[in-house]
């Protein structure tokens, strides 16, 4: 029943989901879901249901995103921004307020983020405004509500969440000086009249969207992108999408690591940026079925960390340096996480997380053929490896071959149902 073309076609007209993206195990999964809840018993009864109530469909949406993010995901970008931000205030001579945008927004982490590293950076509350934007109301919902469990906040380094934050029951609850900063709404970037009546923006952050979109749906959305930008802002995207801007016009800005462009010229890099550890990209998936460890498979807007791990059961010293390795991975401390890969490969037999590890450091590192190399002896080693197979079909995608990205996201939907019914 879930196969049913008709349910493709409906994600991909309501919010631009391109099914090669994500491979149809995501969306026959969701289906069924919303089917069981409604009590369809055939497709076409679902399918009936689904057209007649924008809350079932909504429903069916919300169970195909499944948001998952954290604060100062991509902390370079946070550092660029606030070294570009004090520079446009300059140009405009301190006469508005900067306007920043992130969408898809998720639960909030990002545009609270971008609030808390202006505000660090030295930034008044009226020099700056932040919206966000998410097409789903139950993620918008929780952004507002601002209560933050434990899985929002990774890294070492938490010292905002003591300036910004107060502990609530199991979580954290964000001051109110960064919520007077965020203005929140529900929106869908394929609204080609979305924020019509506002301003263009100074900043965009559009991570990690574009990649689950056909090549005509990429240009229709940056068609909107492209409004919502000032001729001399700067968007501001996931890793994976550097060379989608450069086919749609934009360039990079020439900072490392920031994943930021200009909508029409490169501007000037700025001067004396402190040294700041490396982003790592990080998968967006969520977990497809409900089972004790499945391999993460991507999911729009839905970004998880991969845990480490290898083929064969490792000793404590090579479990040492895999949890070494990840940590510094998940950190932004991408040279160091490299050697540390390195450092294993070395004195250990090599297994496949450590070249899914290089592969990430090296898409990150913009290394595109080597990130394919990576990923396919990870492969070799083990043919299972779920974040392998989807970032290598990512890779595939965004260069063209749709026919190889569609074969290994297949794969990886085989090894998620594989590891279901163990």
């Amino acid at each position: 029943m879930s196969s049913d073309q008709r349910f493709f076609d409906f994600l991909k007209e309501r919010i631009g989901l391109d099914v090669t993206s994500v491979g149809p195990a995501i969306i026959e999964r969701a289906v069924r879901q919303r089917s069981t809840a409604s009590q369809a018993q055939t497709a076409d009864e679902y399918w009936h249901t689904l057209q007649g109530s924008s809350d079932e469909q909504q429903a069916l949406i919300e169970a195909v995103i499944v948001p998952e993010t954290w604060f100062f995901r991509y902390p370079e970008s946070f550092a660029t921004l606030t070294k570009l931000a004090a520079k446009r205030l300059d140009d405009i001579n301190h006469l508005r307020a900067l306007r920043i945008l992130s969408l898809p927004c998720s639960t909030g982490e990002e545009p609270y983020s971008i609030a808390m590293a202006l505000l660090d950076g030295g930034f008044k509350p009226h020099q700056f405004k932040v919206d966000g934007m998410d097409v789903s109301p139950l993620s918008v919902e929780k952004a507002r509500r601002a209560l933050y469990g434990k899985n929002s906040f990774r890294g070492q380094d938490l010292s905002f969440r003591e300036r910004y934050f107060s502990a609530e029951g199991d979580g954290y609850r964000l001051s109110e000086r960064v919520l007077e900063q965020v203005r929140l709404q529900v929106g869908n970037l394929l609204d080609p009249t979305l924020l019509a009546n506002e301003p263009p923006y100074d900043f965009v952050f559009c991570r990690n969207l574009l990649i689950y979109f056909d090549q005509p749906t990429q240009q229709q959305v940056f068609a909107v992108l492209k409004r919502l930008t000032h001729v001399d802002g700067v968007l501001f995207i996931g890793p994976a999408e550097g060379s989608l801007l450069g086919l749609l016009g934009m360039r990079s800005i020439g900072i490392a690591q920031s994943f930021a462009f200009s909508r029409q010229r490169a501007p000037e890099p700025v001067a004396a940026f402190a040294a700041t550890p490396l982003p790592v990209r990080q998968p967006l998936p969520a977990k497809p079925f409900a089972s004790s460890a499945p391999p993460a498979v991507r999911r729009p807007f839905a970004p998880v960390t991969p845990l480490p791990r290898a083929k064969k059961a490792a000793s404590p010293d090579a479990a040492t340096l895999l949890a070494n390795i990840a940590a510094l991975a998940n950190e932004g401390k991408s040279a160091e996480a490299r050697v540390a890969c390195e450092q294993y490969l070395r004195s250990h037999e090599p297994v496949a997380q450590v070249f899914y590890w290089l592969g990430l450091l090296s898409d990150v590192a913009g290394s595109t053929l080597e990130a394919q190399g990576f990923y396919r002896k990870a492969l070799y080693l083990d043919p299972q490896h779920g974040e392998a197979l989807m970032h290598l079909a990512a890779l595939l995608q965004s260069q063209g071959n749709a026919a190889g990205a569609r074969r290994l996201q297949e794969r990886a939907a085989r090894t998620a149902d594989s590891e279901r019914k163990r």
